[in-house]
């Protein structure tokens, strides 16, 4: 089985690259953005030319939430082009495809969790983007699972997680909204179920919703790691008034992971539970 990983040096290709020992019947080829650029077709020909994968997992993204806003030409260019490049290669190719989407494709309006088949409504650039991204791989390729996720955060690259930490390095106090819902995800537990989609061969493809279990607000978060880390700190509550942002965020964007459970008989953790054994 030869899989080949785009975006390896973000946190879910790096925690692919964590898991991928554990997997010696994979061959596993990770490619960064400077290894490949999906946006640049010819390139990504090549690659797939030399390797002939069964797989792609397509980790590669613009995932700056508020630059996006005024990046948006080059959000594009990643999440719409450079996906719609790799779906056509996937189809020349017979590669099955796994892409990773966000939560941002929803407007947060809801407060029960979203399923696969709620109506989509993205508020700004990145979200935008990413359900394009997804439209793009609907319509070219119909070997391919599409993954919702939100809050990933890790031991690896820029997350959440690793901000409150460094920032409580040098703050004895810090404010962080809690007004926005959602669910923190860990991305090695995401890179595992990734794993159980290739190894469970399944032909029904199609959009997937996978986080943690449970819910929080992002104070809720922030407290839970200060607690895990035993840091010291006075964690002040606000309002997301309070805290305005270039691009607006979805109030609530906790994921149904029904399908998923079913589909893969997977036993998914809650969310405070994976932050433990990070």
């Amino acid at each position: 089985m030869v899989v080949l990983v785009t975006g390896a040096n973000g946190q879910l290709g790096k925690s692919l690259e964590f898991i991928s020992v554990n997997y010696p019947d994979i061959q596993f080829n990770f490619f960064s953005s400077s290894d490949l650029d999906i946006t640049d077709r010819q390139k990504i020909e090549q690659v797939f030319n030399s390797i002939k994968p069964d797989f792609c997992i397509n980790a590669a993204a613009y995932t700056a939430v508020d630059k996006a806003e005024t990046e948006q030409d080059k959000a594009t260019l990643i999440n719409v082009l450079g996906v719609k490049y790799l779906a056509e290669i996937c189809l020349v190719f017979k590669t099955k495809l796994i892409h990773i989407s966000t939560d941002f494709v929803f407007d947060g309006d809801k407060n029960i969790p979203y399923t696969e088949e709620d109506i989509t409504n993205p508020q700004g650039i990145y979200g935008r983007t990413k359900r394009e991204g997804e439209q793009a791989v609907q319509s070219i390729l119909e070997e391919h699972f599409i993954i919702r996720t939100s809050w990933l955060y890790s031991q690896f690259g820029n997350n959440f997680m690793k901000t409150m930490l460094r920032l409580a390095e040098d703050r004895s106090s810090l404010s962080v909204v809690n007004d926005q819902i959602g669910t923190p995800t860990h991305a090695v537990d995401l890179a595992e179920v990734i794993v159980e989609v290739i190894l469970s061969e399944s032909k029904n493809y199609g959009i997937y919703h996978f986080s943690n279990e449970g819910s929080a607000s992002w104070f809720e978060f922030a407290k839970k790691i200060f607690e895990i880390n035993k840091v010291s700190i006075d964690l002040k509550s606000i309002p997301s008034s309070e805290f305005p942002t270039p691009a607006k965020r979805p109030k609530y964007s906790v994921l149904d992971k029904s399908k998923i459970k079913k589909e893969f008989k997977i036993h998914i953790n809650n969310w405070d539970e994976s932050l433990e054994r990070k």
